[in-house]
């Protein structure tokens, strides 16, 4: 049976008809304040997984939060797992490394490796989403996609909206915004068998594109959580869903 059997039934089905939505309140976001108006505002707004700093008070106070929507824990610390899971994470994930790069700390081919290798084996039968970093040329973001599979990932994430450099105001500048991780999308689905989470500098404008390019769902985080009023976030969420509704209508 796959490990994605495993996850609640609902997410399931939205990683099979194209349309996951994943909240991510930050990798470094550990202010309970915080995450939690992330969590009501995700679960209010229809989001089917909520991303999380990898703190088994964290997930506990999402699931409270959010009504029950999945959760998923980030970190490149794998030994960080075990206790998260515990608490009631449904997914890990390794990365997203955006949080990383501005302080130069870059991540390389061999140590997503290794890092997914040491999850695997403190977590067998765990579902793990690892994310592919988008300072590696696009052909070398396919192969390690290819073999982080191998070495038991079970879904697959880009990234890359920290190296987008837009230069136009509105629409046009939003899918400058995404165009690294819809790129990464685009060959990274075509090369492996497992679902591929888009992520990175997402947009209501772009999140049809990423379907569009092979993603099974999208991730957005500063899109929601920066904002500081609740009710606006919720708004930010609905309209996402709406976005993925209006990608896959055929399959909703």
């Amino acid at each position: 049976m796959s490990r994605l059997q495993q996850l609640p039934v609902a997410l399931q089905r939205s990683l099979e008809q194209r349309s996951a939505l994943k909240v991510i309140a930050g990798l470094m976001n550990f202010d309970a304040a915080s995450v939690a108006r992330v969590a009501r505002a995700a679960g209010h707004g229809g989001a089917d997984l909520i991303d999380v700093a990898c703190d088994p008070e964290l997930v506990s106070l999402v699931i409270r939060e959010s009504g029950g929507v999945p959760v998923c824990v980030s970190s490149v610390e794998p030994e960080q797992f075990p206790a998260a899971v515990a608490a009631g994470a449904v997914m890990v994930e390794i990365g997203n490394f955006d949080a990383f790069y501005p302080e130069g700390r870059v991540f390389g081919a061999e140590e997503v490796l290794a890092l997914t290798r040491r999850t695997r084996e403190l977590l067998p039968q765990v579902v793990l989403s690892v994310t592919v970093p988008h300072v590696l040329p696009l052909d070398q973001q396919e192969q390690l996609a290819v073999d982080l599979v191998a070495a038991g990932a079970d879904l697959i994430q880009t990234e890359g909206g920290t190296s987008a450099r837009p230069f136009s105001a509105g629409s046009l500048g939003l899918i400058e915004k995404a165009a690294p991780t819809l790129a990464a999308a685009h060959c990274i689905s075509r090369a492996v068998d497992v679902p591929v989470l888009c992520a990175s500098g997402l947009s209501a404008v772009t999140l049809p594109m990423a379907i569009a390019a092979g993603a099974a769902g999208v991730g957005v985080g500063s899109a929601v959580n920066r904002l500081s009023d609740e009710l606006a976030m919720v708004a930010v969420v609905r309209g996402l869903r709406a976005a993925l509704l209006q990608a896959v209508p055929s399959r909703l």
